[in-house]
């Protein structure tokens, strides 16, 4: 099987504004990836550029597409391994976009192989649970938000920080009285606290039964993270510090959090993701299946490979509930209130739907 064309689209998804420590998202970044073959098999990926986050945007994404496409054609998607290290042989970095053709590429080797992709990645059908994300907002929309969230039955809160203590300490105080005691809460501070922020924050929280923290400070501080995890009573999840299996094996022995968060965006897709999770497993760390801002097409390819990865007891895959004001796709994954299906369908079992696809921007290698 060779590659024989790639199609690269401009998937910008309006939405409503998403407020994070870091800045302000008005639309999902996205870029789809069509992979097309000799064999009449053809794989689709997706890719959500988080600018603040990642340093890639759409624009970024949709450059390095064309020039990875270009190394690609005439060589064998099969071998998934070999075409990642062309794409990093070619670029170092630039993990959101590649990590759409990594997932084409496991598009069609499941479709090859005739399975759904989670049963060729070796897993199997379990129950997932979804938490649901509210941005920073004042304190008081923020436990409107909640108390909203909980009357449609959620059960999981993920909750947005990173601000001036005292306000991030009054939104989640606000938060819990708003929802009770038994409603779990999950904060995400996106880097947004100092050491001194931090400490001062988790142990003023600790009070409200916090589930765990998402990534408290500036990855520039990962060598505070040790002491920080140490003397917090909040258990510590890293995830803008964690890219690779790298970053894991280091943040692991440095004893510098808890948890880590698998997101594709920032690993480069499945194959690594693999990685991050086989050194997790080794080490007993539990793990998070994470996503930026995609559409439910790589979102189902995130609980693809979740169903595969038993270390993987957390889900975030609320992205495209967050705001999306449109669902570009056919088939995909199914939300019964907040947990998830996946199709039987081989390969992903999700594509973009071909109304949409026509008023977007392509290009053709």
């Amino acid at each position: 099987m060779k590659i024989s064309s790639i199609e690269i689209y401009r998937f910008s998804i309006p939405m409503e504004p998403f407020v994070i420590a870091t800045g302000t998202m008005h639309y999902a970044q996205n870029v789809l990836i069509k992979i097309h073959t000799d064999k009449s098999v053809h794989g689709i990926g997706e890719c959500s550029a988080f600018p603040m986050i990642v340093g890639e945007n759409q624009d970024t994404c949709i450059a390095m597409a064309r020039e990875f496409a270009r190394t690609l054609i005439g060589k064998d998607p099969l071998d998934i391994p070999e075409r990642m290290n062309d794409l990093l042989g070619y670029a170092a970095h630039n993990g959101t976009i590649k990590s759409a053709f990594d997932m084409a590429m496991f598009d069609i080797a499941a479709k090859h192989a005739g399975m759904p992709l989670y049963q060729f990645l070796g897993g199997r059908k379990r129950t997932v649970e979804t938490d649901m994300t509210i941005g920073i907002d004042t304190p008081e929309n923020m436990a409107v938000t909640a108390l909203k969230y909980k009357t449609q039955g959620c059960r999981i809160l993920k909750v947005k920080l990173g601000k001036k203590v005292p306000e991030d300490i009054e939104r989640v105080a606000m938060i819990r009285s708003a929802v009770g005691e038994q409603m779990t809460i999950r904060l995400d501070a996106n880097q947004g606290w100092t050491f001194d922020d931090a400490l001062l924050a988790l142990s003023a929280l600790a009070q409200y039964n916090i589930q765990f923290c998402e990534q408290p400070m500036r990855t520039w501080f990962d060598d505070k993270l040790p002491e920080l995890n140490i003397n917090s009573p909040i258990k510590i999840m890293a995830d803008e510090s964690c890219y690779n299996h790298h970053d894991a094996r280091k943040l692991i022995n440095s004893k510098s959090c808890d948890l880590l968060n698998i997101k594709f965006s920032k690993s480069g897709g499945i194959l690594e993701a693999q990685k991050i999770h086989e050194v997790a497993l080794q080490t007993g760390t539990k793990c998070m299946m994470g996503g930026m801002l995609e559409s439910r097409i790589a979102l189902t390819a995130c609980l693809h490979f979740a169903l595969a990865s038993p270390n993987i007891i957390y889900f975030d895959l609320d992205t495209c509930l967050l705001g999306h004001l449109v669902d570009p796709v056919v088939g995909g994954l199914t939300y019964d209130g907040y947990f998830l299906d996946v199709p039987n369908a081989i390969g992903i079992g999700a594509d973009a739907d071909p109304g949409f696809l026509k008023k977007c921007e392509r290009w053709l290698v």
